[in-house]
């Protein structure tokens, strides 16, 4: 970044436009915000009502009403209500009481994910969180993708502009996705308050309708008639239909999109004014009437909307080419209250359907710095908001022109990635409830979780394009998020070092003369070990015996984390061996980390004594990468090289 003083060297007296600044602008900031669970996620802003909230995380929800019923009927046929009923059932008795408990137990936007990660440690667990950001990313990105697909499919099939847009999907959505990244590259900060008012009036003009619709089919009741006979004659009896409901429910998973989003909005919500960041009780009760709210309104919408839109079109009019595909309540609006407020009705729907994907983008930048920073698995500046942007959406434009703009193709993608975090979700709270001795929650979540197992296997093996697309992105983040651990293996990734009463006293006393220090690796720890290291050292390096040493030891805690806090503990050990024991996730670091912190604490330069490890070099750093050892001399002395580009301040490593 440039300074202030390179800013103010334009002509002028001006400072001259500069990329780079303006690309991570609030990288610093993100950056004291810590990696830990609470750090708050990007352009958090102070709490609103829980119900403007619910507005946000409504354009991912409710918009996709815009699709959701022409899906519906294009999946179900004249089935379409009865799997909509299914779908509620399962939303209100298993999504909702599922997502209630993620909100109690990861009260600070971290979702199911958060909770899943604390269950396991070591690589497996990185790994594992690693994939499930890759379905999350699947979720979210489809959303941008398949929502500005969706308003390219209304705004083309208005009557005013079907004859001069036809043809030119593709551009227009590519169009509506670059808008989108430009709010966000501009400054995303205003986005409760417009979704407020876009929610307001899509549902406000969905329920006139919704109630037009069912006026429609109360006037014509030979509808409903027809409607039953036709059931009949293609399905036989009532039980058949409940099952054939119940096989095809899974097509209509689209209809659970919005609770993860939900949960990741939860740092918006204000709570009450005695809420603490260990226990947010206001938040999570608000949090809870947040979820429960959108769920009810959502399954009455999409009871009535399956109702209205299966009676009332004509089942060819869903299919491809179709006046009513992708579009079934906008064909409605213009078919029985006319073409300005079809208009009207089209506007909205564009609307909330182009800002859902800023929902989902305000979720992908809560979610990714979130966790790839904090493994070392992303580059420095995927702390910064812009940067990220850049790259999801061109992520976004390659996948819309890989579907080609096309709402139906995306569907199967979109719901994969919904089933995936889901079934995660009730996996998470099931281990949950177990763990707090809960037996009742934990049959009822277990029961929940075999729902949603069931209905994301059926998912992929029905649209096996969702899982394909969902591996791509786990590949792709595993593969780059390795890579570039790999470029920041030299990092000095040490967020603090703590020393205790007696290693600051062992430190300070030694601050009078030369500071010396044997890197040991901790073996039986007694008398014999300590003894047999220092005339090493001391043979090895040619030392006096009245130089005075103090032997320092790394007890490796989980070598996947990337960044770790290093608790520093004095011992003196045979009453005469001064030890400080550390612990850290890899040893290297630790050991610089200490000496650059040594060096600060006493104003003098600390000397470290390595002895050679035996080996090859390659499984050396295969150990060091992995399992936080390896070969410990060189790597130390690269961090601090790093870490310190002054030679002549940089603590001296001596290799015997």
């Amino acid at each position: 970044m440039a300074t202030s003083d390179q800013a103010e060297s334009g002509s002028g007296g001006r400072a001259p436009w500069r990329l780079r600044p303006w690309l991570l602008e609030g990288l610093a900031d993100m950056g004291k915000q810590g990696s830990g669970a609470k750090a708050q996620a990007p352009g958090a802003h102070h709490g609103q009502r829980w119900w403007r909230v619910m507005c946000l995380t409504g354009l991912d929800y409710f918009s996709t009403l815009g699709y959701q019923p022409g899906i519906a009927a294009l999946a179900a046929g004249l089935l379409s209500p009865l799997a909509t009923v299914v779908l509620v059932a399962v939303t209100l008795a298993g999504a909702l009481p599922v997502y209630r408990r993620v909100a109690e137990e990861s009260p600070h936007g971290e979702g199911s994910i958060a909770m899943l990660e604390r269950l396991l440690s070591f690589w497996k667990g990185k790994l594992f969180v690693l994939a499930l950001l890759g379905f999350a990313a699947t979720d979210f990105l489809i959303t941008i993708t398949l929502s500005a697909a969706d308003a390219t499919a209304h705004l083309v099939e208005n009557p005013h502009f079907t004859s001069a847009l036809h043809g030119h999907q593709m551009a227009i959505t590519l169009v509506l996705v670059g808008l989108l990244g430009a709010v966000f590259l501009k400054g995303f900060t205003e986005a409760i308050g417009i979704s407020v008012a876009l929610v307001g009036v899509y549902l406000a003009l969905n329920v006139v309708v919704a109630v037009v619709g069912l006026w429609h089919v109360i006037k014509a009741p030979h509808l409903i008639t027809d409607w039953s006979s036709a059931l009949t004659t293609e399905h036989g009896n009532p039980f058949a239909m409940i099952g054939l409901a119940l096989l095809i429910f899974p097509k209509l998973a689209l209809g659970l999109s919005g609770f993860e989003t939900g949960v990741a909005v939860m740092p918006h919500i204000e709570g009450d004014a005695g809420d603490t960041e260990d226990r947010p009780t206001g938040r999570i009760r608000d949090a809870k009437k947040l979820l429960t709210t959108a769920a009810v309104i959502m399954s009455v919408f999409l009871i009535v909307t399956s109702v209205i839109t299966t009676l009332l079109i004509p089942q060819e009019e869903f299919k491809a080419g179709g006046q009513a595909n992708g579009r079934a309540l906008a064909y409605l609006a213009h078919q029985y209250l006319g073409s300005a407020f079809g208009s009207v009705y089209d506007a909205s729907t564009i609307a909330i359907l182009w800002f859902a994907g800023a929902s989902a983008m305000a979720g992908l930048l809560n979610l990714m710095p979130r966790y790839l920073p904090r493994y070392g698995m992303a580059p420095h500046w995927a702390r910064a908001v812009r940067p990220m942007v850049l790259v999801f959406i061109a992520v976004a434009f390659l996948v819309t022109w890989i579907f080609n703009a096309d709402v139906d193709a995306q569907s199967g993608a979109y719901a994969t990635g919904v089933l995936v975090l889901i079934t995660s979700a009730a996996v998470a709270v099931t281990i949950a409830a177990r763990r707090a001795g809960q037996r009742g929650w934990t049959a009822g979540f277990a029961t929940i979780a075999l729902i949603f197992l069931y209905t994301t296997g059926a998912n992929i093996v029905e649209r096996p394009d969702g899982v394909k697309i969902g591996a791509c992105f786990i590949a792709g983040i595993i593969a780059i998020s390795l890579l570039s651990r790999i470029a920041r293996a030299f990092e000095l990734r040490v967020t603090d070092v703590v020393l205790d009463a007696a290693a600051e006293r062992f430190v300070r006393d030694d601050a009078t003369r030369k500071l010396r220090f044997i890197a040991n690796e901790p073996d039986r720890r007694d008398e014999a070990e300590y003894h047999d290291k220092l005339q090493q050292i001391r043979a090895d390096n040619d030392l006096p015996e009245d130089e005075d040493f103090v032997f320092v030891e790394v007890t490796v805690l989980d070598p996947s984390d990337f960044e770790s806090e290093v608790k520093v503990t004095g011992e003196l050990l045979h009453g005469r061996y001064r030890v400080l024991a550390l612990e850290s996730s890899t040893i290297p670091n630790a050991l610089a980390a200490l000496m650059l912190h040594v060096r600060d604490l006493t104003d003098r330069r600390p000397h470290i004594y390595f002895e050679w490890t035996e080996g090859n070099p390659f499984a050396q750093f295969l150990r060091f990468f992995l399992f936080g050892q390896g070969e410990v001399a060189p790597v130390t002395r690269e961090v601090l090289r790093e870490a310190e580009p002054d030679r002549d301040r940089r603590p001296r490593v001596h290799v015997g």
